[in-house]
């Protein structure tokens, strides 16, 4: 288990306790100093040799421990509170300190090489694929289009949305480009033998509305039959005539039916003949253009037009409502397809590392400014005593090392240096 960062106030009591312990060292080298001295004057000890070397180390001590709590002190404040040149000196230089903790980071830490350092250690496809193949990102890639599709719908106004989706089909289906476009759908549906079922369609259509409409068809050719052969004529066989018409055109209905009719098999070369003139004859294609143009432009299909927005709007909100919806299905499947090649295509892997490698080398340098300016902003805004505390805390523990090993070097140098001192001259140090 990985150990929580200490508290401030954790932090507090163990700074406090190092520092009774380095200012208790310093008071043992003040005592010890005064001792030396005390001692011979009351008799208590003889004034010798290693007397003075002890008392010269005490001292030496002092002095090294004193400097050392100055030393220490005047980071983070004016020692005993006088206002001496060079003391505070982070109070002091908070915004020359952010400035240069900030060109540091930016210049020695967001390197192009340690980027390419890093990003060598990651396995960017296998997160991307981790991350797409994630329900839960499918979940929330599918809330977010179903919350902002309707509100995107709903700024459109549901007139302009549809005479604008009216207009736009004449000039989306009545374009010269369209006449390609038809030809391979003709010839699609003639390869697949589709194009007989349009015709079985419109065969039945014909039927059903000569069944419909035969009183009405029958009273015309009667009438046709009086106009041409007069009222005798039109009397004594124009029912006949009549009958015979309707039987004769519902048996050749019936009579194409078969798949193996002549009729299906000249429709069928029709169609062939008149896919290969709009490919090829420029004026058949400008003027099916021109039909299509006239047609869509037609106020009904406007009307029409309409209809479909709206119908399009109602589908599309209804289904971003349900969470099996195609929308749904949609955004699913397409995440695992990214993510399965972004497990098994090397091509893709390859896309992916050079993409984020590019990216991020790209944004380096605004970065790296970016970053500098905010870590100096960020610093500078901090309060002096704020800054002085913090960082007291996080480094003060170590500096009172400091303190302590200045005091025993000093003590030890002292002795030694006032030992060598009697030993050569035979002067106190």
């Amino acid at each position: 288990m990985s150990r929580q960062p200490h508290s401030d106030d954790e932090l507090r009591r163990n700074l406090a306790r190092q520092k009774r312990a380095a200012t208790g060292l310093l008071a043992g080298m003040g005592a010890l100093t005064v001792a030396t001295y005390l001692a011979p004057a009351y008799g208590l000890l003889d004034d010798t040799l290693w007397l003075d070397t002890l008392r010269a180390g005490a001292k030496a001590g002092v002095v090294g421990g004193l400097a050392d709590w100055f030393a220490v002190t005047a980071l983070f404040r004016h020692p005993l509170g006088l206002p001496i040149p060079h003391t505070a000196i982070i109070p002091a230089q908070k915004e020359r300190l952010g400035r240069a903790l900030g060109r540091f980071v930016s210049t020695q830490v967001f390197t192009e090489e340690e980027v390419a350092r890093v990003l060598s250690r990651i396995d960017l496809p296998a997160f991307v694929a981790n991350v797409l193949s994630d329900p839960a990102t499918a979940n929330t890639l599918t809330k977010s289009l179903s919350g902002t599709v309707p509100q995107m719908m709903n700024r459109l106004e549901d007139g302009r949305a549809g005479t604008a989706f009216s207009r736009s089909l004449p000039l989306l289906l009545g374009g010269s480009n369209l006449a390609p476009v038809i030809a391979r759908s003709l010839r699609a549906l003639v390869d697949g033998n589709q194009h007989q079922e349009v015709l079985t369609f419109l065969l039945r259509q014909m039927k059903t509305g000569m069944q419909a409409k035969e009183p009405a068809l029958r009273a015309m050719i009667e009438a046709r039959v009086r106009e041409q052969g007069g009222r005798l004529v039109g009397w004594a066989i124009g029912g006949s005539i009549a009958n015979k018409v309707l039987t004769a055109a519902s048996e050749e209905l019936d009579r194409i039916n078969p798949e193996d009719s002549s009729l299906r098999e000249g429709f069928t070369e029709w169609v062939r003949s008149e896919i290969t003139r709009i490919e090829q004859d420029t004026g058949r294609a400008e003027e099916l253009s021109q039909i299509l143009k006239g047609v869509f432009a037609h106020e009904s299909m406007l009307t029409w037009g309409a209809d479909i927005w709206t119908r399009m709007k109602r589908m599309i909100e209804e289904d971003l409502g349900k969470e099996d919806g195609w929308t749904a299905t949609l955004v699913r499947e397409a995440l695992l397809r990214m993510a399965n090649q972004a497990r098994e295509d090397a091509g893709t892997q390859a896309r992916i590392e050079e993409a984020a490698r590019k990216t991020i080398t790209r944004s380096l340098p605004y970065l790296r400014e970016h970053l500098s300016n905010f870590i100096a902003e960020v610093v500078g805004n901090w309060d002096a005593d704020a800054v002085s505390e913090k960082l007291e805390l996080r480094v003060g523990r170590d500096l009172q090392y400091v303190r302590v090993n200045g005091t025993i070097v000093g003590f030890g140098v002292g002795a030694v240096l006032s030992l060598v001192l009697e030993l050569l001259f035979g002067a106190p140090g």
